[in-house]
Formats: C-alpha cells, sequence, structure tokens
C-alpha cells in the first residue's frame, strides 16, 4: 500500500507544500504538480461539481508521481467520505466543522476498528487491488489517512479547541473567505477579529500536536502564514495559477512596444 509522505512529514513538525484542484483533472494533473514541487493536491468536490470516477481517475494518474491525493468532500455524511476512501484518497477535507461532535464522527468515519467504524472491502484502489491479509491492511491505511477539519465558521472558531483535540482529526484548515463572512466582515484579512480567530486555530493545534493548513494566493501571503505557524499550505488553486500566470504573460506581450 502507497505510503502518504504527507502525514508522515507533518504528523512530525514538518511542512508540506500542494494545491486544490477545481477545473483541471487531466492524466499529467499530479506528474505536473509532482514536477512543480508539490506534494499533494486536494482534489476538490465542494464546489467543483465532479464526482466519484473523476477523482477515482485522478488517483490512479497519481500513482508513481508521489503527489499524495486528497479530497475535500461536500459536508460531514458518511457516504461522502467513504467511497472517496475506497477509491483511494490519502486524505481527507470535511467543510464546515463546527463541534467537537461532528470532528468525532469524521475521525471514526475515516478509519477502520478499533479507531473507527469505516466499512471493510479489500482488493479495492485504496489498497492497489492487493487484497490479501485485511488485518494489516486495516492498520496501514488508519496510519496512512489524514484527516483534515476545515473550521471556517464562528461556530467553529469558538469551539477549535475542542475539535482540534478530538483523537483521529490531523489537520486544523483555516477556510479564510467563508470565516471572514461568517464574523461580519467580509474579505477584511487585517481585521482584529480575523486575526484574533487565526491565531486561536493555531493555538489549538499547537496545543495538540497538530498541524494547521491554509490556502494561500501568492508567496508573500503565504509567508505570513507560515510565519503565524501554519505548516501545510497549498499554493493557489488550478484555475488561479493558470488564469493568473497567462493574464500576466499577454499583458506583458501587450504592453511590448517594438
Amino acid at each position: 500500500m502507497r505510503e502518504n509522505k504527507v502525514r508522515a512529514k507533518v504528523m512530525k513538525g514538518g511542512v508540506s507544500f500542494g494545491q486544490m484542484a477545481f477545473e483541471f483533472f487531466t492524466p499529467g494533473l499530479c506528474q505536473i504538480m509532482a514536477n512543480a514541487g508539490a506534494e499533494f493536491v486536494i482534489l476538490d468536490t465542494e464546489h467543483s461539481g465532479v464526482g466519484i470516477e473523476t477523482v477515482k481517475g485522478q488517483v490512479a494518474y497519481a500513482r508513481g508521481t508521489g503527489v499524495s491525493p486528497m479530497v475535500r468532500v461536500p459536508g460531514t455524511h458518511y457516504h461522502l467520505i467513504a467511497p472517496m476512501l475506497d477509491a483511494g484518497v490519502h486524505g481527507i477535507m470535511v467543510p464546515m466543522v463546527e463541534t467537537a461532535e461532528q470532528a468525532d464522527k469524521i475521525a471514526a468515519w475515516c478509519r477502520y476498528r478499533p479507531q473507527g467504524v469505516r466499512g471493510l472491502a479489500f482488493g479495492m484502489p485504496h489498497d492497489d487491488y492487493r487484497g490479501g491479509d485485511h488485518v494489516s491492511a486495516m492498520k496501514e491505511e488508519n496510519e496512512r489517512t489524514l484527516v483534515i477539519a476545515l473550521v471556517e465558521t464562528a461556530a467553529g472558531i469558538e469551539n477549535v479547541e475542542a475539535i482540534m483535540a478530538t483523537p483521529g482529526i490531523d489537520v486544523g484548515w483555516l477556510g479564510h473567505y467563508d470565516l471572514t463572512n461568517a464574523l461580519g466582515i467580509d474579505g477584511q484579512f487585517d481585521h482584529p477579529r480575523y486575526k484574533a480567530a487565526v491565531k486561536k486555530l493555531v493555538r489549538a493545534c499547537a496545543r495538540n500536536g497538530k498541524p494547521a493548513g491554509f490556502l494561500c494566493g501568492d508567496v508573500k501571503t503565504g509567508r505570513r502564514y507560515l510565519d503565524w505557524g501554519f505548516r501545510m499550505l497549498c499554493y493557489g488553486t488550478d484555475i488561479a495559477v493558470f488564469q493568473n500566470a497567462l493574464k500576466a504573460g499577454i499583458e506583458g506581450l501587450k504592453a511590448h512596444k517594438p
């Protein structure tokens, strides 16, 4: 079974970088990301409209690239999480996590007994179709799966300490746009209330020995969040990185006066 090097790295205090994918689900996506230095990709199914077949394809394409494929599911439901794990993703991100009770359910759904209640099926994509000793496979996969709680509401920040203290939750991810919206300060990332919320999340993660995660849109912002203690960063989305680079190039050409 393929190792999740990202989980091993961040749980030991390391820093890992990747990207979120919403649109460009091509066979070469993970290899291109690997060539750029990405260690993981979070495949979005909350806002992108893609389904299990697309995710299953990306997991297969990720084989041999060194990139760990993960997925953001649309909500806190077993039937949204379990099929993605059986498709072979190395990690699950769940949005709008607001309570320790939610976090406990998510953690349990992501792992086999005794740590959780995930249903058993082997000789499938998640174990590279190998079958064999399912007891050792369960142990390996429990260790491999990275469980990310996306904290992005006022209630989530209020309860972030309890969320991050939940066994089986590995990463506390800050959803900055939704959070400022929930706090009534849309897009005001320098607002004292937003900064206080960020610090509260980072402290909760640190106290529980778990990394904080963030999606940054540029290097300057990413460096700021690294300085604040974040250890798992996505550098933008596939759409934004491509569009911004293309726009800069075309504008540069248009500005040239031969």
